[in-house]
């Protein structure tokens, strides 16, 4: 799962396609609401628990496989270099499958049973800034990600000795 989430990192910083110097990364607001806020905090990664994590992380991967699908359909109203939507889409899913597998193997199921959360979409007026903020917060999502797997692997290497 950590190579996924590194590999979305990757792809998070080509998703917009612009360079890290750009005046426009210094704009993004939060005009989504339905992509995942996620804590960082220490006494957050203190209090997490293999199960509610992992849960947590499907619940998030599939927020973001909505939006990665939503700028799939939504590219020729922006400049989206070619190809980053579908990477970070496929990265998301195969993240997804290994989060469905780990949890049918502590046996509980996956969150995503249910049918997923509706996606407002932005007007595509406004695609290119909503772009920017999906990959500005994918990164985000992808950084934590990789502690909390990071966190939850020592976590079990402890319980077995």
């Amino acid at each position: 799962m950590i190579h996924q989430v590194e590999k979305l990192v990757h792809v998070s910083k080509t998703l917009h396609g612009l360079s890290e110097d750009d005046e426009l990364l210094n704009t993004v607001g939060n005009k989504l609401q339905d992509l995942p806020h996620v804590q960082h905090t220490a006494a957050h990664f203190n209090s997490l628990k293999l199960n509610e994590s992992l849960s947590q992380l499907f619940q998030f991967t599939q927020s973001f496989r909505l939006h990665m699908d939503w700028l799939k359909t939504e590219k020729h109203n922006f400049s989206l270099p070619s190809g980053t939507a579908e990477d970070a889409s496929t990265h998301l899913l195969l993240l997804s499958t290994h989060l469905t597998t780990s949890l049918q193997r502590m046996g509980e199921d996956a969150p995503g049973r249910r049918p997923p959360p509706s996606l407002s979409s932005p007007r595509p007026s406004t695609c290119s800034s909503v772009s920017i903020e999906i990959s500005e917060r994918l990164r985000v999502f992808g950084n934590w990600s990789k502690r909390v797997l990071h966190h939850l692997r020592r976590l079990s290497r402890c319980r077995r000795h």
